[in-house]
């Protein structure tokens, strides 16, 4: 069975540890840094330098069309032998986008309702990035059920930094 695994900055290295995992998706501000941990090679790893907003700021990168393609190709390649990391700086916008595109994608059977209510019960902080959602959606041609479905579950609860959770790909 094939998990996505969504964590902070400041807990990769333990998640990909605990994990197992051998591929990581880094979804950070342009210029910002990581050390790339050891268990994972270059080209395992995916770095998309998008900034957590919804609309145009100067000095910010919105995402667009090539960043969800990027990912999706990434995904695409991975073989689902061991899990998969996916980060932001909180854990609680980006990368949680991500990995529910991801479910959405990789386990296309499974209703976008079901993926979005198990990300909730999985982490009550999760608040995803609708625009990486949306843009995913169109390119997945969902039919805006996949923003549905990420309005339904709401803000997640406040915090500062999201606690590491997973997603199971059936």
């Amino acid at each position: 069975m094939a998990h996505l695994y969504v964590c902070s900055l400041t807990k990769v290295v333990d998640t990909v540890r605990a994990s197992g995992a051998r591929s990581l998706i880094t979804i950070l501000t342009a210029g910002s840094s990581l050390a790339r941990p050891s268990e994972i090679i270059p080209e395992r790893h995916l770095r998309l330098a998008v900034s957590d907003i919804d609309a145009d700021q100067d000095g910010h990168v919105l995402a667009n069309r090539a960043h969800i393609e990027s990912l999706l190709a990434f995904a695409g390649a991975w073989d689902r032998r061991e899990p998969l990391v996916i980060h932001c700086y909180a854990g609680v916008s980006r990368s949680p986008a991500a990995a529910f595109i991801l479910a959405c994608a990789l386990a296309p059977q499974r209703a976008e309702s079901e993926l979005a209510s198990e990300l909730r019960r999985a982490s009550p902080t999760a608040t995803p990035n609708r625009r990486l959602v949306a843009l995913a959606d169109r390119i997945l041609a969902r039919d805006g059920r996949m923003s549905a479905a990420i309005a339904e579950i709401g803000r997640g609860a406040d915090c500062y930094e999201g606690a590491p959770f997973a997603l199971e790909l059936a």
